[in-house]
């Protein structure tokens, strides 16, 4: 059986601190990893009160050390800043030493966890990367229908704090079919890329846009006064997206017809308004290209 070599100190061959803490908060005992992690040597630990050592770290440290010396372990994660001016994650344990009815101070034991924690901010960060690329539209790069209802919904609240209007816009590419059986779905791509953009630069603060499916789109606007207000910014839009497109050297006239509907007349449920809005772009359409119609 292999024995470990007698001047081999197990404690001081480890990184993690390991000490000891009396009811002074002095300490009592220290390894040689309060070097690496603040500077101090064993001998200088020792003595050495924990206001001392921590210095801004005491006052976050001590509902811990409150804790701890009342007899109940702790454990918490802090950032440390070494003597170099790097920093590390550090997940401390507190341990009281309550022996024989009485209180007598209590260990410590501080490891490194920066690995983890990157680690952990690195998943975080594919972790948003994926959602934010889950919730764009690939061909256009507007907002897809992901949340859509949420962002009605920051709308509604939006608009009763304010005592206003909120509208719900779907709104409809006129003939995109023919444009795609006449000039193909590479053309038909380049058409709703188009549109999008037009949209994006023609959006006022607040007002958001999302591609609802196929050529479908859906306006969300938080803050409008009256029903005539908002058929004026309808309108507005369509001028701005339905200006003559080039196709294949071919001019094409673009239309948008567009259903609407209004926070707090037509309802206060996001999917209510998205309904209603929906139905009224189905009556516009009846009337022919261009245009639009309220909820009734």
């Amino acid at each position: 059986m292999n024995r470990i070599h007698p001047a081999y100190d197990v404690p001081d061959s480890i990184e993690a601190m390991l000490g000891y803490w009396d009811l002074e908060l002095r300490c009592r005992y220290a390894n040689s990893a309060y070097n690496l992690w603040f500077g101090r040597s064993k001998d200088d630990m020792l003595g050495i009160r924990m206001q001392e050592l921590l210095g801004p770290l005491f006052e976050l440290n001590l509902p811990h050390i409150v804790g701890a010396i009342q007899g109940e372990t702790q454990q918490f994660e802090r950032r440390i800043t070494l003597p170099d001016g790097s920093a590390r994650h550090a997940l401390a344990s507190y341990y009281p030493d309550f022996s024989d009815g009485t209180m007598r101070g209590f260990s410590v034991h501080v490891a490194d966890i920066t690995p983890i924690k990157l680690r952990e901010l690195e998943l975080e960060q594919a972790r948003a990367r994926a959602e934010e690329r889950a919730a764009r539209d690939f061909l256009t790069g507007l907002p897809n229908r992901v949340n859509l209802l949420n962002r009605i919904e920051e709308a509604i609240e939006h608009a009763a704090a304010n005592r206003c209007l909120a509208a719900v816009v779907v709104i409809d590419l006129d003939d995109f079919k023919a444009i795609n059986d006449a000039h193909g779905h590479p053309s038909g791509d380049f058409v709703l890329k188009t549109v999008a953009e037009r949209m994006t630069s023609a959006l006022r603060e607040g007002q958001r846009i999302k591609r609802y499916g196929g050529d479908e789109f859906v306006l969300i606007v938080p803050n409008v006064r009256t029903q005539i207000g908002v058929a004026q910014m309808v309108r507005r839009l369509q001028t701005a997206v339905c200006q003559p497109l080039l196709i294949d050297g071919v001019p094409i006239q673009l239309g948008l017809s567009c259903g609407i509907s209004l926070f707090p007349i037509d309802g206060s449920n996001p999917q209510d308004l998205l309904n209603k809005a929906d139905h009224a772009l189905y009556e516009a359409k009846k009337h022919g290209s261009g245009q639009i119609a309220f909820a009734i």
